[in-house]
């Protein structure tokens, strides 16, 4: 749990998903997004266990596909969010409609990067005892994880909701609109740039 802590607390694109949701769109939007984004970690720690690590390690093709459609996405919801805070006229509050969109794109991003796939093959395996039943060992570990990453991803949100909440004028909310979607490019930047 602590390897698995210290590993989560290094920003990378669920973080910046987080973040952008955070400032843009509140509270509701960021849990959302954490809940979309624990549900498509899930799905990777599947994946993994189940054999799709191998495939990626085996073919840098499929690999570097699921990266560039990780990368365009994150780029595509930066690109959106900054047009929706240079657009906006006028001080709403947020409310309930801010959440739409919110869980599909932290599900997409937890899904969409292969890198997470890779990593929970090669860390959680390191976790398993090979001598005894595999299934509850793995379990435990994604049950651990996914409470930790909750964790982690709602430690970034608060903070970012604390700050936006302090900054309700036009200009201010056009500026958490562009921090944002430049934390979501930022993240679209880092995801192309690591392999």
């Amino acid at each position: 749990m602590i390897a698995y802590a210290v590993i989560s607390l290094i920003p990378g694109p669920s973080v910046f998903m987080v973040i952008g949701q955070s400032l843009s769109r509140g509270t509701r939007a960021a849990i959302f997004c954490i809940l979309g984004d624990l549900a498509g970690g899930v799905i990777v720690m599947m994946a993994s266990y189940l054999g799709l690590g191998l495939i990626l390690a085996s073919s840098s093709i499929a690999f570097m596909a699921l990266k560039w459609a990780g990368v365009a996405y994150m780029a595509w919801l930066g690109f959106m969010q900054i047009k929706a805070a240079h657009n906006l006229l006028e001080v709403k509050p947020i409310g309930p409609a801010a959440t739409r969109g919110s869980l599909g794109a932290g599900f997409l991003t937890g899904v969409l990067n292969p890198k997470a796939i890779m990593f929970y093959m090669a860390f959680l395996a390191q976790f398993i005892e090979p001598s005894a039943p595999q299934l509850p060992q793995f379990l435990i570990l994604m049950a651990t994880s996914t409470l930790l990453v909750a964790l982690v991803l709602g430690a970034y949100a608060l903070l970012a909701v604390k700050a936006s909440a302090r900054l309700q004028s036009l200009t201010a909310r056009k500026r958490m609109g562009y921090a944002g979607g430049s934390c979501l490019l930022g993240g679209s930047v880092l995801m192309a740039t690591t392999r």
